[in-house]
């Protein structure tokens, strides 16, 4: 059975004082000519305090909380009543629908659940800013899907704690026990599941996404193979194999940069490859003895960036990367400039090849595995998520009428009828089932005009609150399921410090400010160093300011939330 450490939270003119106390907070944060615009997005999205209940028969419901009617339990729901999601709407949608509502998944949840939702999709490119105006706001929806636990760029400072001792959104312990037997039965049967999703003291604060086993890897480095073919070269796997192949993609196949990797708000999206070759990341992590270490400040990161700052004045590494964006990247490898990088399974390998089919018949992407610096080395890190994604996940506000309502709908998507909605779409027209398995249907997987991604995004969801289905699958080339298997090959599970602990209040809030200035320094930095504007000499200056702007007081602060979590 689920534990209860605490009892379920009304909401009361306690938490509206504090409510009113993170709008201010929140608001003196945001500059006002921002504020003016990113507001006026918000009302044209639509933006409402959640959908009242009119009915006559209304009573009070067994929450304490607002009004409910007797919907029943059984799908679809006996409700009149409306909700209101705050969401990103996945951008491959975006090619057909401007809203979840109008797609053909939208539509057939709303016929199964019985539930009609407004949706209002936030900027893809200003979601941050959007999220803090209307946390800051009167004006919250039923529901928020969202990365709440604090860590995050963007997200709720203070965690999921803080947002419900804010007043922000509901603790849903009792509301899990009460109306969500399909999600109550999965953590009751997933202890590490369990674990993950809850909070310190025990509070269940979203409906969370649950990665599959295949789904926990879907990054690392990738190479051109039809250009290693050509030159007579294996797939590196060493730092010293890298830079022979790279020499060899600029002198022989004329790559403008050879090496080249997104660089978008501050983040290096190489993440920690080439770096872990260093043994450290370029983060934070975790080392061998369990300890939380902050990466940029061990001694062997200055190798790392020596490393880089030689292949940028070779023309190795690409000389614009702090200006190469998603866009930038694409040209970049479609026009034969990139001959390697590091991205996504699907969003970077699937879409590059994809797009040349027609063009080059030749062109070929393989994961490569993480560099090491010794051969046959196990790498130290690399991209490996987690079984909770706190991102797709759906929190209640305190703004929700109806509580018992979504708490319903939402377990739908735990339930079986609901999981193959969700990860396969409509039978008969986005899937068939054959041998007991489903399959996808030509519409989907041989589209004349889309990629199946595309398709599969106005069917199903991508991401969100429910669990992905082991037998899901969008490569559309053997060479991604290779990559997969190849990524695979790190002791990132052991390294990669969790993304969902939850510092308490008084942390968050502490952490929050080290990390602002320590990032935006870090950054600057990092890039002086590797373009050569400060000298390697420098580093041990560096390392001494991280440390006055609090790095220390932050590791340790990530220690006590990761003891507390595995205490759980």
């Amino acid at each position: 059975m689920l534990a209860y450490p605490t009892p379920y939270l009304t909401i009361g003119g306690m938490m509206m004082v504090q409510r009113l106390l993170v709008k201010d907070s929140l608001l003196r944060n945001l500059k006002s000519g921002l504020t003016a615009i990113l507001l006026t997005s918000l009302v044209l999205a639509g933006c409402s305090s959640g959908s009242k209940d009119n009915t006559p028969d209304a009573k009070p419901n067994e929450a304490g909380k607002g009004t409910s009617t007797a919907i029943g339990s059984s799908y679809p729901l006996n409700t009149t009543e409306s909700i209101t999601s705050w969401e990103i709407l996945n951008m491959n949608a975006v090619t057909f629908y401007s809203n979840l509502a109008e797609t053909p998944f939208g539509k057939a949840l709303a016929d199964k659940t019985g539930v009609q939702v407004e949706y209002i999709h936030p900027n893809d490119q200003q979601t941050a800013e959007q999220f803090n105006l209307m946390i800051a706001s009167d004006e919250l929806p039923d529901v928020i899907e969202y990365d709440w636990t604090g860590r995050s760029a963007g997200s709720y400072p203070g965690g999921p704690e803080k947002a419900i001792q804010d007043g922000v959104i509901l603790e849903l312990n009792e509301l899990i026990d009460q109306y969500a037997p399909n999600l109550k039965k999965k953590l009751e049967a997933d202890p590490t599941l369990d674990q993950m999703v809850k909070t310190d003291s025990g509070k269940y604060y979203v409906f969370p996404m649950i990665r599959n086993p295949s789904g926990l890897v879907f990054r690392g480095p990738m190479i051109r193979q039809d250009w290693l073919d050509e030159l007579g070269l294996p797939v590196p796997t060493t730092i010293e194999e890298w830079e022979k192949t790279l020499i060899a993609f600029r002198d022989e196949k004329g790559a403008k940069a050879p090496l080249s990797v997104t660089y978008t708000g501050g983040n290096f999206e190489i993440r920690d490859a080439f770096i872990g070759a260093y043994r450290t990341s370029n983060s934070f992590y975790v080392d061998d003895e369990g300890k939380v270490k902050y990466g940029p400040i061990d001694p062997q990161y200055k190798d790392f960036l020596a490393l880089f700052r030689k292949w940028f004045a070779e023309g190795l590494f690409d000389k614009d990367f702090a200006l190469t964006d998603t866009k930038a990247l694409d040209n970049k490898i479609l026009t034969g400039q990139t001959g390697a990088t590091v991205h996504l399974l699907s969003g970077g390998m699937g879409k590059w090849m994809d797009a040349m089919k027609g063009q080059d018949p030749k062109f070929k992407l393989v994961g490569a595995p993480y560099p090491t610096l010794l051969k046959d080395e196990v790498p130290f890190i690399g991209q490996r998520d987690f079984k909770y994604n706190p991102g797709p996940s759906k929190a209640i506000t305190t703004a929700a009428k109806n509580p018992e309502l979504i708490v319903r709908w939402l377990d739908y998507a735990y339930s079986e009828e609901g999981a193959m909605l969700y990860n396969f779409g409509i039978e008969g027209e986005s899937y068939v089932m054959e041998n007991g398995a489903p399959v996808y249907t030509d519409l989907i997987k041989n589209n004349e005009k889309y990629s199946l991604q595309q398709m599969v995004s106005q069917y199903s969801k991508p991401n969100g609150p429910y669990e992905a289905d082991e037998r899901r699958n969008w490569n559309t080339f053997p060479e991604q399921d290779e990559a997969v298997k190849v990524w695979a090959k790190t002791d990132a599970e052991k390294h990669t410090l969790p993304g969902f602990l939850t510092p308490t209040a008084e942390e968050s809030k502490e952490l929050g400010k080290i990390l602002t200035e320590v990032s935006n320094y870090k950054e600057e930095m990092f890039v002086k160093f590797i373009v050569g504007k400060e000298p390697m000499e420098s580093y041990d200056k560096y390392v001494e300011q991280i440390k006055k702007l609090g790095i220390e007081r932050a590791v340790e602060i990530y220690q006590s939330a990761l003891d507390r979590y595995n205490s759980r």
